[in-house]
This record gives C-alpha cells, sequence and structure tokens, in this order.
C-alpha cells in the first residue's frame, strides 16, 4: 500500500493535501528521504524496508530485541538483525569494516573509537544509562550486602574485562570503595559474567541493573552505594557506509521515540 508523504525538513512549501498527482510524485520519493526525528513514533520512517543490522551492547539484548520486533510491525517488509556483543568488540568490528547500520554501545569511550574512525554517520546520542549491582545466586545464600563482602576467603567472584565497559565501570566502583579484589574469571561481555552466576560457577558478579533485572528468575542483584560513581552513558548513532541508511537512521529514531524511552525504562535503564 503507498504510504501517504509526510512533509520533510527543508521543503517548507509542501503541504498534506495535495493534487493527486502531486501527491503521487512525492509517493514515489518516499523511499528515499531519512527514516525521520528522534521525536517520531512508530509511524516515523516512511518508506523504510529491508534489513536493518544493528551492533549493540550484550547488556541491550532484551530491551533492543523488543524493540527490533515493535519495529518490524511498524515497517513491514523490515528485519532487523541484531549482533550483540561487548562495545569494544563491535566498535574494532565497525571500524574494520563489518557492514552494519546501527551501533549502540554500553559505554562512550567505545562509540568515540568508531567516530574518530570517521564511521559515523552525525553525531551519537545518547540514549539511557546503566549502573551496576552484584548478581548473587537467588536468595543471596552467601549473605552478600555489599562490595566488601565480596573479598571474603572463599568467596569467588566473576568481572568483566577492563576493556569493556562493564568492566571498566567495575573497576571505577571497586577504587571508589577501596575494595582490592582477585576475580576468578574476566568475561568478554556483561552476559558472560552473570552467567558464571547462573550455572553457579561463582559466587557473585559485578553486572548491570537490567541484566539482573532480566534473569531475576536465576539471580538476587544487590544494590550498593558506589554504583552512583560508575553510571555508564549509552549512545547509538547511524553509522556512515551503512548498507540501509534510512533503515539505521529510522531505528535510531525509534529507539530514542517515547515507545523506545518506554521499553527501556521498564528494562530499568535510566533516561539520559
Amino acid at each position: 500500500m503507498t504510504a501517504t508523504p509526510r512533509p520533510r525538513p527543508g521543503r517548507p512549501g509542501r503541504r498534506w493535501l495535495r493534487t493527486v498527482a502531486a501527491v503521487l510524485a512525492l509517493a514515489g520519493l518516499a523511499g528515499c528521504g531519512g527514516g525521520g526525528s528522534a521525536a517520531d513514533g512508530p509511524a516515523g520512517g516512511t518508506g523504510v524496508g529491508g534489513t536493518v543490522t544493528v551492533f549493540a551492547a550484550a547488556s541491550l539484548t532484551e530491551s533492543f530485541t523488543r524493540l527490533g520486533r515493535d519495529f518490524e510491525a511498524a515497517h513491514p517488509g523490515t528485519t532487523v538483525v541484531f549482533n550483540f556483543a561487548g562495545s569494544s568488540a563491535l566498535a574494532a568490528q565497525i571500524n574494520q569494516g563489518a557492514p552494519a547500520d546501527v551501533f549502540a554501545a554500553a559505554a562512550t569511550r567505545n562509540m568515540t573509537t568508531v567516530t574518530e574512525a570517521g564511521n559515523a554517520d552525525g553525531d551519537p546520542a545518547i540514549f539511557a544509562r546503566n549502573q551496576l549491582v552484584v548478581a548473587v545466586p537467588k536468595g543471596n545464600p552467601r549473605g552478600v550486602t555489599g562490595l566488601a563482602d565480596l573479598t571474603r576467603p572463599g568467596l569467588t567472584v566473576a568481572l568483566c574485562a577492563e576493556q569493556v565497559p562493564c568492566g571498566a565501570a567495575a573497576r571505577t566502583a571497586l577504587d571508589a570503595a577501596s575494595v582490592s579484589l582477585t576475580p576468578v574469571t574476566l568475561e568478554q561481555d556483561v552476559r558472560g559474567a552473570l552467567s558464571k552466576v547462573r550455572l553457579g560457577e561463582v559466587d557473585a558478579a559485578l553486572v548491570y541493573r537490567t541484566d539482573a533485572l532480566a534473569a531475576a528468575a536465576d539471580v538476587t542483584a544487590v544494590e550498593f552505594p558506589e554504583s552512583a560513581r560508575a553510571v555508564n552513558d549509552y549512545p547509538i548513532v547511524a553509522l556512515r557506509d551503512a548498507p540501509n541508511r534510512d533503515g539505521g537512521r529510522a531505528f535510531v529514531a525509534y529507539v530514542r521515540s517515547e515507545r523506545g524511552r518506554t521499553v527501556l525504562t521498564e528494562a530499568g535503564f535510566q533516561a539520559p
């Protein structure tokens, strides 16, 4: 079904109601336009279609999967494909030429490596924030109440490697609490650290609040005050060499829309 065209920035003379001929002419151009502004909701991005490839931080798995389904429903004929991994690994893949339309990172540092390489289409926008918790097995059998408890003899801890955002945040929080500990494993993304707790391989892990919430059937989240010193900003940007530039821009706008904010808040993210 042919979509009714929407007025576009920079073309002030166009109106919604035109002659039939003018409307048809504009409809033919709909597929060439941008993906809409950050204020656009589910109806934004007229003419978007095809596959939209999104490289996103592992901590966004549940919320972005949900938003991907919603985006596909709002844009029939569109398929959203995700690559979830540690932000540092994703940034490296993009800078090495991996085909992607959107990059959503769990820290500005990893986004900067992409923008400085000239691979961003415009300026990144912060769309969410996240904080750490201590994830422990359901019911907290070891009675962990804060970071200092992680140094108890015999208590095993998983952390993310420091080059990934959850690891850098963990280091900041531990330093703020003057706590020194030796983890039994360093994982390449937050889901790796969380899985060690879920599988019973460690007694605790420092993970994002959103990841602990998503795994609430298996783990208990222990809040600690030093997490306020290690809040991570999540930036998103469409990519310069995107195979589906319009689709990428439209997905970024959807994440930043009211619907996107609702999904992210329900997942435990903080507003930027």
